[in-house]
């Protein structure tokens, strides 16, 4: 792949996982407001298309993939080399680390409930996978890449 095209794919393929990260930083405040079974209702039903198999379930993957390869192509550029490894950096801790420690236990737990039966634990389930950490999962990662977006320069040539 060309390096223009890889850039171009990187960038695209990272704004597309910070839409998402930002798409539920948008929602959290009316989606704690739900009681129980409208709760789990829109964890089994919207939020199965941002997971695989679907295109969502991808975007992360493939984002900290083309950026680990951009970071190999730029890595004579020291200004790129710098935004292309915190960028991995960031996605990194976002996927791996603090999805699966945070918010996967929670969305195990919400996706294996039979509705309409509602788990014993849902109070501490909400606050596990969805209050604070999340947000915080989603708005950090949100503004680590917004910042690789914006400091990603098409022009610059590779060495």
């Amino acid at each position: 792949m060309p390096p223009r095209c890889l850039r171009f794919v990187t960038i695209l393929l990272v704004a597309l996982s910070a839409g998402l990260a930002f798409a539920h930083v948008l929602e959290q405040s009316a989606k704690m407001q739900y009681e129980a079974l409208p709760y789990i209702t829109l964890q089994k039903s919207l939020y199965i298309q941002w997971g695989p198999p679907q295109i969502g379930g991808f975007l992360e993957p493939l984002a900290i993939i083309t950026t680990g390869l951009l970071a190999f192509y730029v890595r004579k550029a020291t200004r790129e080399l710098c935004f292309a490894l915190w960028t991995l950096l960031a996605l990194l801790l976002a996927l791996p680390v603090v999805f699966f420690w945070l918010v996967a236990p929670a969305n195990t737990a919400f996706m294996a409930a039979a509705l309409p039966s509602i788990p014993p634990n849902w109070a501490d389930l909400l606050k596990l996978g969805n209050r604070p950490r999340h947000s915080f999962r989603s708005s950090a990662c949100g503004t680590l890449i917004a910042a690789f977006i914006v400091g990603t320069r098409f022009e610059s040539s590779f060495s």
